[in-house]
């Protein structure tokens, strides 16, 4: 590698490095917010947490590294253009050109580590964490808190009053459920309640209560000493499979299509959009120093665009959004760098 090229390398990795790490915590914390949705319905530890974390990992850096990758390549190239380093660099007669063929080279390396991410690492992950929050459940009591609303049990809303401890765990006071049905209604209501976990099968136990069948405005009360409701989860663990096996059920599943399409694409990104990025960075600061950001921008806004409107479609869309962004691309680059430089 030559010395221009390391230059250049060095100046990118400073830029990529601080646009990742912001990008990777904004990230992080909207993925740890949909990881905190799952502990309003089982417990898990702090380990557990980091755990479910780690599973959702390769998703986080499929949707960061793209971004910041084509970002700061046109960030770094213009703060270059700004402090008229590049006019050095193209006096020593290292031309656009070769700035080109090398983050193109660049470009190839990331997508490729993208893609292995994306086809073979969040399959994997994705499983491991279905699994996991499976086993949770089939080994956890449900986490019923007093006083809070918006609870579930099976198709049962749930209120409690209040709760408290003994040597036999958790009881619970002043118990209501709400199971709403089609044709009818039905509340319960009860004094105390415990949860029990028997055999992956959760228990609720119900003591000196009413329940109240509501239909056709006709209203049956009866009253119970004690009543017992359970509710069997889903134990079967599935086995994690090879990759081929994951992404072949896109034939069938929707989503599994969509994700295909969109994890493809979003892999492919630092490719397709290199020369876009050369284009918005080289530039003659006192002409073009705002181009940069509308520029980036709208690239960013185009493609994703795109991939949220036909991703649902057929593994067709891939090469044929990819190469029209290529196309895109490169007539830009020949109409602002090649023309002028």
């Amino acid at each position: 590698m030559s010395n221009i090229n390391k230059y250049l390398l060095n100046n990118f990795i400073s830029t990529f490095a601080s646009l990742f790490s912001t990008l990777f915590l904004i990230m992080s914390i909207v993925f740890f917010i949909q990881i905190a949705r799952i502990t309003s319905y089982i417990e898990i530890t702090f380990f557990e947490l980091a755990k479910l974390y780690l599973f959702l990992l390769p998703r986080i850096l499929l949707f960061v590294i793209p971004i910041s990758f084509f970002v700061a390549i046109a960030m770094t190239l213009f703060r270059l253009s700004k402090e008229n380093e590049s006019i050095v660099i193209f006096t020593l007669g290292y031309s656009p050109a070769k700035i080109s063929k090398f983050f193109i080279w660049l470009s190839g390396i990331f997508t490729i580590f993208l893609l292995v991410i994306a086809i073979f690492f969040i399959p994997k992950a994705a499983e491991l964490n279905s699994n996991f929050i499976d086993y949770k459940k089939t080994v956890a009591k449900l986490n019923l808190k007093g006083g809070k609303f918006g609870q579930k049990f099976s198709d049962w809303m749930v209120y409690i009053n209040d709760e408290a401890k003994d040597k036999n765990g958790t009881i619970y006071k002043d118990i209501i459920m709400y199971n709403p049905q089609k044709d009818a209604n039905r509340l319960i209501i009860a004094k105390t309640a415990t949860i029990s976990n028997l055999n992956s099968m959760i228990q609720l136990v119900l003591e000196d209560g009413k329940i109240y069948d509501i239909k056709d405005n006709i209203y049956h009360q009866s009253s119970f000493s004690s009543m017992k409701i359970r509710t069997d989860q889903d134990n079967k663990i599935s086995k994690v499979g090879n990759f081929i096996h994951y992404w072949l059920q896109a034939k069938t599943d929707k989503k599994r299509n969509k994700d295909l399409n969109t994890y493809i694409l979003i892999s492919l990104f630092p490719l397709a959009s290199v020369l876009f990025a050369i284009s918005f960075g080289i530039v003659t600061y006192r002409y073009d120093k705002g181009s940069v950001y509308t520029g980036t921008f709208g690239v960013l806004f185009a493609y994703f665009a795109i991939i949220m409107l036909l991703s649902s479609y057929s593994q067709i869309i891939i090469p044929i959004v990819f190469f029209l962004f290529m196309m895109c691309g490169f007539a830009f680059y020949k109409y602002k760098i090649v023309l002028k430089y």
